[in-house]
């Protein structure tokens, strides 16, 4: 029998953001924790092996959502439930509400965190795209991070090895909704759409913001569908050079998929 081999490390439950922040800075391999849903299967399979689990997850100023002015704000540490159960969300921005709601399963759902997602990308996860569609920025310890500028690829961001998102304002909409095609083992998105409008006055494409994730090697804005949107015409075929073609579907059927979701997404307004 194969003897499995235990990496040490050490825990350490973080008294606020800043003693967290430097203990980022002085060890490379440390690593933050909050959720943990996509940082521990890591390590199990040893993809990882962080010396030290800096844990963020009862600090109460990560914790929370609440209204403020055009925005609402979602702390970093706030658990997928929540946000879904939230009822000043439900109201005000259904689209989030049900996008959280979809992630994963229960399990997930009561562990997981909005920072972790956005930290990690995950090119299949769901949140990017309701930063994406709903303007938000990603505010961290020292700055605040457009989501336009925030996701650079698969598994990429512009945050640095020793940044820590706080929290984000997604920009209230006047309508958004998301609806996402469900890997059936794993529930993350084989293609997922959210679609958010905004007054049209001083934005692109009439007000319109389309975001997809789960088809593409990482969230991406929509323009064609945005602008058919504002133009009320049909939206063309999605093409890109970079749709996911693997054993679980191959281009063409995310492609077919994100045009589904799209439909779906905007039936719900």
């Amino acid at each position: 029998m194969e003897e499995l081999q235990v990496y040490a490390f050490k825990y350490q439950r973080a008294e606020s953001v800043t003693s967290a922040a430097a203990a980022l800075s002085t060890d490379d391999a440390a690593k933050v924790l909050s959720g943990g849903m996509t940082l521990l299967p890591s390590m199990k399979h040893r993809l990882i092996a962080p010396t030290v689990l800096i844990d963020l997850a009862r600090l109460p100023d990560l914790i929370g959502v609440r209204e403020q002015a055009d925005h609402w704000w979602v702390g970093s540490a706030t658990r997928h439930q929540d946000v879904a159960a939230h009822v000043g969300l439900q109201k005000a921005m259904p689209g989030l509400a049900q996008l959280a709601g979809l992630i994963g399963d229960p399990q997930v759902r009561a562990r997981g965190t909005l920072g972790g997602s956005l930290a990690n990308n995950d090119p299949s996860a769901d949140y990017p795209a309701a930063a994406l569609a709903l303007q938000a920025d990603i505010v961290t310890e020292r700055r605040s991070i457009a989501a336009d500028d925030f996701f650079l690829g698969m598994f990429a961001t512009a945050l640095q090895p020793d940044e820590i998102i706080t929290g984000v304002r997604f920009r209230t909409a006047l309508r958004s909704a998301y609806a996402k095609f469900k890997h059936p083992a794993s529930g993350y998105a084989m293609a997922g759409v959210f679609v958010a409008q905004y007054p049209s006055a001083g934005l692109d494409r009439g007000g319109w913001r389309v975001a997809v994730t789960g088809v593409a090697n990482g969230v991406f804005r929509w323009q064609e569908a945005e602008q058919a949107l504002a133009k009320g015409t049909t939206t063309p075929a999605l093409q890109r050079d970079d749709v996911i073609d693997d054993v679980h579907a191959p281009a063409a059927y995310r492609t077919h998929l994100a045009m589904q979701m799209l439909a779906q997404a905007c039936q719900a307004f």
